[in-house]
């Protein structure tokens, strides 16, 4: 099928615009500069131009294409309330363009969202009346999953690990690390994150593509818990810094606004998403790639 993929040219979505062409698919990709378009060319895609606030473009795409896959996201924690929004209208939007039709479409969520401190499964659905303003995108595809459009989530673990131009949590704790000399966690160290190497994440996407039935939610984790000490005990041996604990009240001077993903303990499953879709994660674990290096040259 011809697939229009929102981010496609970022840290996750040029893994599953290159698996999708590898599958055989079509790749229509949203690119909103020069740099992305040439970089779509490049992998073999149709270059869409547009953004995530150009809801016109975002219209397009999804109409001259049959399925969708939203890897697109604003990645500006300063203004977190204000992308999230636009992440919201930007599902409504895609989802309005193709009701009444049977295409596929695969929304971005987080496992961190669903129920932390307790194993998050797939069947759960987020406690809708808690204040994180991510819960708008998941919000939004149950919305358009009661209108009968065949919308599902890939819900991804806060670590998306392996090589290539990752922006996400593990190099934010680096560069922490670097910036205050020492490798930290908090407490014992013992809330736990999830993690899921890129390649394995765009298989997922892939299946979820082909297979899902709508409102379906799906866990991109491969690894279901582990500890930020055990995380930070493995950026502190790459860089050479010594490994701390600190205090809760010591966090925010540590980590900054970061502090808040540092404290969650989030551990999820993945194991119905491997039984309904048959993906067996077969790529290097969160610490097997820190201890390689790849974060670190």
């Amino acid at each position: 099928m011809k697939v229009f993929v929102t981010g496609a040219t970022g840290f996750v979505g040029s893994a599953v615009v290159k698996e999708l062409i590898n599958a055989g698919h079509e790749v229509l990709g949203l690119a909103r500069n020069e740099t992305a378009e040439k970089a779509l060319v490049l992998a073999g895609a149709e270059v869409h131009k547009g953004d995530l606030e150009d809801l016109a473009s975002l219209q397009q795409g999804a109409r001259l294409a049959d399925g969708i896959i939203h890897t697109g996201f604003i990645h500006d924690f300063s203004r977190f309330a204000a992308v999230c929004e636009i992440d919201r209208l930007a599902i409504e939007t895609i989802g309005n363009s193709i009701a009444g039709t049977d295409k596929p479409f695969i929304v971005t969520s987080g496992t961190f969202i669903v129920n932390p401190g307790i194993l998050a499964t797939e069947n759960m659905l987020p406690n809708y009346n808690g204040a994180n303003p991510r819960l708008a995108s998941e919000k939004a595809v149950d919305a358009l999953a009661s209108r009968n459009i065949r919308v599902s989530v890939v819900r991804l673990s806060p670590s998306v690990h392996g090589e290539g131009d990752d922006h996400g949590f593990i190099p934010m704790l680096i560069d922490i690390a670097r910036k205050t000399g020492s490798s930290a966690y908090i407490g014992g160290g013992e809330n736990r994150w999830t993690g899921v190497h890129r390649l394995d994440a765009a298989k997922l996407y892939r299946l979820a593509l082909e297979q899902a039935t709508s409102g379906a939610r799906f866990h991109g984790v491969a690894e279901e818990s582990i500890t930020l000490k055990a995380i930070a005990e493995a950026i502190g041996d790459q860089l050479g810094l010594p490994v701390v604990s600190i205090s809760k009240n010591e966090a925010a001077a540590h980590f900054g606004w970061f502090e808040h993903f540092v404290s969650i303990d989030g551990p999820a499953s993945g194991r119905l998403t491997r039984e309904r879709l048959n993906w067996e994660p077969e790529y290097s674990s969160l610490l097997q790639d820190l201890e390689q290096g790849i974060y670190f040259k």
